[in-house]
């Protein structure tokens, strides 16, 4: 149920360098969760402001920033000892607005009760596992729509034009990645009371 979310190990290696420049910088992880909401929003802009095709090397770039942000800020966090519960609010609330401030991007493209429902459908996988660590259990990741797989189809709408069945696929498989979660969860936690 991973998805490209098994690529997460592979992907850290990679920034490692990165990571460890911003460790002698002292770069503060708030400021990478901020970045990638910025990345995240510049990414929305470039889909709503530039054609289709044109608008598909700038989006990539910002989505692959974002996700590089999303990667670094508690990387660094725990290399320098500074992990606090703050930060995590911050993290799981940068990641929410990241995801949302790529989707308004879409809404000078598609209808807005599409936009909508996927803009909710995207945040449905995290609350879940979010709901199961609050209930003891480990926090998941991954599934056939993660965070991963949303930028790769963003990517493909900024270079298709295909904005209502790319919003239709992440509100759908959202959703149904949410429910694989919600499952998953209900078996280790313990079922019904």
């Amino acid at each position: 149920m991973n998805g490209l979310y098994a690529l997460k190990p592979w992907y850290a290696d990679k920034l490692s360098g990165v990571r460890a420049a911003l460790v002698r910088r002292e770069v503060s992880p708030d400021t990478l969760t901020l970045a990638g909401v910025v990345c995240a929003a510049g990414a929305g802009a470039a889909l709503a402001l530039l054609p289709f095709g044109a608008s598909a090397p700038l989006v990539a770039v910002l989505l692959a920033a974002r996700l590089a942000f999303a990667n670094l800020d508690g990387a660094l966090a725990r290399d320098t000892g500074r992990t606090t519960r703050r930060g995590a609010l911050l993290n799981e609330l940068g990641d929410r607005a990241a995801d949302l401030a790529v989707l308004v991007g879409f809404t000078a493209l598609a209808p807005l009760w599409l936009v909508a429902t996927a803009g909710l459908a995207a945040t449905l996988p995290s609350w879940v596992s979010l709901a199961g660590a609050a209930a003891g259990a480990e926090r998941l990741n991954g599934g056939p729509v993660g965070k991963t797989e949303r930028c790769a189809l963003v990517m493909v709408a900024a270079a298709s034009g295909w904005v209502v069945p790319v919003l239709a696929v992440i509100a759908a498989g959202s959703a149904v990645t949410a429910g694989l979660r919600l499952a998953r969860l209900w078996r280790v936690l313990g079922g019904a009371r």
